[in-house]
């Protein structure tokens, strides 16, 4: 469900000129972990805590707050005709979840040299496909949920596992069998598609676009390969239990780029998407 936040400006702040009753349209809720669609007007150029942002030619544009990230940010915005205003956005904190995993093998929790290695060369590879840039306007569609079903897992949860403390889960699991059919929950271009990857087994990456990506874990089967374009709704994938699982399931995680951020603050609850569907 789509949240919009106008912030509206006409005072001078900080010393700098502003421009009168410009606004910035918020697509999202202002707290940790959010992925942020935000619009303005075209031409302006945006600056999230004095870094850049790209913004398209109709003045589109995403960015994210990390799962710790500082609650005082600041939009800055250069209009077309040179002005600049300040815009601070206060977060909300978010509350994360501890679980408890036991059975994981002593070979996946102390892995061997050899698969450390090959943990690590996976990892460049995930990190080389979030960080790439696409011209694609798909990151600011509705997104869809890939898969409907049980919540196992939630984002920012800490894990222990055989209970030594893991690093936070950053994404949304899914349960369901081993086969049940993954969908794009927006359009794009699948960026990585390797079906063993050490920790998350089947592994696969959409690019959706101005930095924001998706990325389906653990999955048994793949139907698409690097290069292919999908659309929302396309048949990607199957569940698995591939990698680092205890079960069958979906990890679903949204980036933008590097900064891992919560699925379920781009979609409608499942509880409402699972209600809708029982009445049809």
């Amino acid at each position: 469900m789509r949240v919009f936040i106008k912030i509206i400006s006409s005072c001078v702040f900080g010393g700098l000129a502003l421009q009168a009753n410009a606004a910035v349209e918020l697509n999202g809720e202002l707290i940790q972990g959010a992925l942020m669609r935000a619009q303005v007007q075209p031409g302006t150029q945006v600056f999230l805590n004095d870094e850049p942002l790209k913004v398209n030619a109709q003045g589109e544009f995403a960015f994210g707050f990390a799962r710790q990230a500082e609650l005082e940010q600041m939009l800055k915005l250069v209009y077309p005709d040179g002005l600049t205003e300040l815009k601070p956005l206060k977060l909300k904190t978010q509350q994360y979840k501890i679980q408890n995993i036991t059975g994981i093998s002593k070979k996946i929790m102390k892995p061997d040299p050899k698969a450390q290695a090959r943990a690590a060369k996976d990892s460049k590879q995930v990190k080389a496909a979030r960080a790439q840039f696409t011209a694609s306007d798909a990151f600011n569609q509705d997104f869809i949920w890939p898969l409907t079903g049980r919540i196992s897992g939630v984002y920012g949860s800490q894990r222990i596992y055989n209970g030594k403390p893991g690093t936070p889960h950053y994404g949304v699991d899914v349960a369901a069998k081993t086969g049940t059919v993954v969908v794009a929950p927006a359009d794009g271009v699948i960026s990585l598609s390797v079906s063993d990857m050490f920790y998350s087994g089947g592994t696969m990456i959409i690019d959706h676009g101005y930095g924001v990506s998706s990325s389906f874990l653990h999955l048994s089967k793949l139907y698409v390969k690097q290069g292919d374009v999908v659309k929302q709704g396309d048949k990607v994938a199957e569940v698995g239990s591939t990698g680092r699982s205890t079960g069958p399931h979906l990890d679903w995680r949204i980036n933008w780029y590097q900064m891992r951020l919560d699925p379920t603050t781009i979609v409608p609850s499942m509880k409402s998407v699972m209600a809708k569907s029982k009445v049809k």
